[in-house]
């Protein structure tokens, strides 16, 4: 079996850290077990043969497997449900209230995973806005670093037992059952959401608009401090005046990291 030196784990890592941001310098096992089968699948002699893979393929593909294979995706719908009731009983009245000239709403999902989040806003807004709906443009922008968990968001299928925590009238109105017994998300609420591969911790974020609520929930306890404060600070500069922020309940801002003002656990404000 393939092991990995402490020379090749210390190259890997910090690779990753400096280019996508992700910590895992206490992680070693998890880093070996994840790749160890691909690499001998794939006929690496090593984990040098493979990391100079990654640094000579100009296409970004192995970085894009490299990623896949040690990002963690675990994610459902409604988690965290309070943050949902939140959207809803407090964000989108300010929202309707402040937008209804442009009844325009710019809504970032950064760190969508398989797509639960951004759906379940969806169909929120859905339910919210009802027959009048279509007057406004609330399409969501969703954007995750793992190809694998995109394609799945973008296919929009998931298995009974992954839509039971939502509310049975949502589970009627806004999925189709398949063939096969799973349940497709219907296409009004597909369309309502823009999947995008992106890395949070690209030179700068290409976006020309700022956005109204962002969604980073439980992506930021991968980063150290210094990157975590960095990416918060971006995540400011691209928030309307008066927009939110979500993050994981796990996670937290000090005044020291950015200018957002508290609002409640894991709620700050622009």
């Amino acid at each position: 079996m393939k092991t990995i030196t402490e020379k090749e784990f210390i190259n890997l890592v910090d690779y990753i850290k400096k280019n996508f941001g992700v910590d895992l310098y206490q992680k070693k096992s998890l880093v070996t077990s994840r790749l160890i089968n691909y690499l001998t699948e794939n006929n690496y002699d090593s984990f040098t043969h493979f990391f100079d893979r990654i640094l000579a393929d100009k296409t970004g593909e192995t970085t894009t497997v490299l990623m896949n294979k040690l990002t963690t995706n675990h994610t459902y719908f409604m988690r965290e449900s309070q943050h949902f009731n939140i959207f809803k009983s407090e964000v989108l009245p300010y929202l309707q209230r402040t937008q209804q000239a442009k009844k325009d709403l710019n809504i970032w999902s950064a760190g969508c995973s398989s797509g639960e989040e951004p759906y379940t806003l969806a169909m929120i807004i859905a339910d919210y806005f009802g027959i009048n709906k279509k007057e406004w443009d609330t399409r969501i922008l969703a954007t995750d670093i793992s190809t694998q968990v995109l394609e799945k968001a973008v296919n929009g299928i998931y298995k009974k037992e992954e839509i039971e925590t939502l509310p049975k009238k949502w589970q009627s109105t806004y999925f189709k059952k398949q063939s096969r017994g799973d349940y497709k998300i219907i296409q009004n609420i597909n369309n309502e959401v823009i999947f995008k591969r992106f890395n949070l911790m690209g030179h700068r974020f290409p976006f020309k608009r700022k956005f109204h609520v962002i969604f980073c929930r439980n992506v930021m306890i991968y980063f150290d401090a210094e990157t975590k404060k960095e990416l918060v600070n971006r995540f400011y500069e691209y928030t309307e005046d008066g927009g939110y922020l979500f993050i994981g309940h796990s996670e937290s801002l000090s005044r020291e990291e950015s200018q957002y003002n508290y609002v409640m656990p894991a709620v700050y404000r622009k």
